[in-house]
């Protein structure tokens, strides 16, 4: 992770200042920061502000935040287990730089747990080779007793609070116009724009509730792609001795892939400032979870073959969003889901407890969304919607609203119709007793686009692909007549 890559990744600098910056480092010297700040691109405010958001790279065990002890077992199993030699293939893996690598080495060395074996050529460099003494294979496999954990080093849990706190989801400048871009393609009415963006610029809980099949689902994940901000999450941290698993490859998004940071027109490299390989720079994550949210997993889970923890799903969402969907349809009960999760709502802080018994707290910093069908009433009491300061309905469509729909599900299907099919639809349904909803449209249209193409019919709505595509939308709508 460099510097370089942050400022392209956050839209900070366009690839053709980074190449002049690049360039005046070249020649001139210095750090590539000094070179942006002169070449008028940042300011030194704004270069400041990003590099207090970004992890420093430690160049001292002290400075990791973990313990010798901790570091020391965690490069023993790598020895033993994947047969690192050099001090280059430890710090890939482990994502620490040399110097500290060097230190542990060193003491290593002196504790007779490795000895050196000579030197290898990677390129022009020479780097020695290690390998690990009698005592030091059986210090790996203590190490590997107490946790099978292998990855790069953990961060410190003070670290990551700092951190947490440093990237908060109201960091984001979000206004009106980036709001409807990024709702381009769906039909949202300004008085939905007016109750959500204020809900999530605040980042504070948000209610969607209404009938279904009108956008509930579709907006919560919609709204997480507004986010532009770099958060950086770290794959483990440690906790009283013990590792908790961060990092989920399935949910938090590298911000950096298909960057490419230029290099000099006549090939030659620029040594650039680096920064903590512990973190991944990331988009802000999105979790969602629906009616198979129970408590549990809400809970740290520690595996006792591996013996080290992975962290609960609201954990990883944390500077993002966690999407609760279909609230009130849990295996657990409402109540008891949101007593859980009452004192992180409103104090903004969460505990978790290690199988030590050990507690710690973390900073509860996520757009939190609950979405559902059901009526707030019967799922909350109004103690609980009192803590809850964003509650939005989402109604179904005007008539106007629902023509619009309408008229783009045809067109992305290849459909024609008449305005007096499209009044068929609507009395249809409201003779049926159903209300006109969002999710209609684009239902009833990809329906009678695969008869239409099943059956090389033409391709324009008639009442009789109608009928058949209301008929599998409602199976109790009946032909008229």
């Amino acid at each position: 992770m460099r510097l370089g890559d942050i400022l392209l990744m956050r839209g900070l600098v366009g690839m053709q200042g980074l190449e002049a910056a690049l360039e005046r480092q070249r020649q001139q010297g210095g750090r590539l920061g000094e070179s942006i700040v002169a070449l008028g691109l940042l300011t030194h405010e704004q270069l400041s502000a990003v590099l207090d958001e970004t992890p420093t790279m430690p160049l001292k065990v002290q400075q990791t935040g973990i313990g010798r002890g901790s570091l020391m077992g965690l490069m023993l199993k790598f020895m033993r287990m994947e047969s690192c030699e050099t001090l280059p293939d430890m710090g890939t893996r482990m994502g620490l730089p040399t110097a500290v690598l060097q230190e542990l080495m060193d003491e290593a060395t002196q504790q007779k747990l490795v000895q050196v074996l000579g030197s290898i050529s990677q390129g022009l460099v020479r780097y020695m080779r290690y390998s690990l003494t009698d005592a030091g294979r059986v210090a790996a496999a203590e190490a590997l007793a107490q946790s099978a954990y292998l990855g790069p080093a953990p961060v410190s849990l003070a670290a990551f609070q700092a951190q947490v706190k440093k990237q908060a989801i109201r960091n984001e400048n979000l206004r009106e116009k980036t709001l409807k871009e990024g709702f381009a393609g769906m039909i949202v009415p300004q008085n939905y724009v007016r109750k959500l963006l204020p809900a999530v610029r605040a980042g504070r809980t948000i209610l969607l509730y209404g009938p279904p099949g009108n956008g509930k689902t579709s907006i919560g994940t919609r709204v997480a792609k507004l986010f532009r901000d770099v958060v950086y999450i770290p794959y483990a941290i440690e906790v009283g001795g013990q590792i908790i698993k961060m990092y989920d490859s399935g949910l938090h998004k590298p911000y950096y892939e298909g960057v490419a940071t230029p290099s000099l027109s006549d090939g030659r490299s620029v040594q650039l400032e680096t920064f903590d390989a512990r973190w991944v720079a990331c988009r802000r994550p999105i979790a969602m979870a629906g009616g198979e949210l129970t408590l549990e997993m809400l809970d740290l889970r520690f595996d006792p073959i591996t013996k080290f923890y992975d962290a609960p799903l609201h954990m990883k969402a944390l500077n993002g969003l966690f999407l609760i969907d279909d609230f009130g349809r849990q295996k657990v009960n409402p109540t008891e889901l949101l007593n859980r999760w009452i004192v992180p709502l409103e104090s903004r802080f969460d505990y978790l407890t290690l199988n030590t018994g050990m507690s710690f707290q973390i900073p509860f910093d996520e757009l939190v969304i609950f979405s559902t069908n059901l009526r707030p009433a019967d799922l909350m009491d109004p103690a609980f919607l009192r803590r809850i300061p964003y509650k939005i309905e989402l109604v179904g469509p005007t008539v106007n609203e629902y023509q619009d729909i309408f008229v783009a599900a045809v067109k992305a299907n290849g459909l024609g119709i008449t305005q007096d099919m499209f009044d068929y639809f609507v009395k249809r349904l409201r003779d049926g007793g159903y209300d006109l909803a969002y999710f209609q449209p684009h239902f009833l249209c990809e329906q009678i686009s695969q008869i239409c193409t099943c059956f090389d019919e033409p391709r324009q709505i008639t009442r009789e692909l109608a009928d058949e595509a209301l008929e599998n939308l409602y199976v109790d709508l009946k032909l008229p007549g």
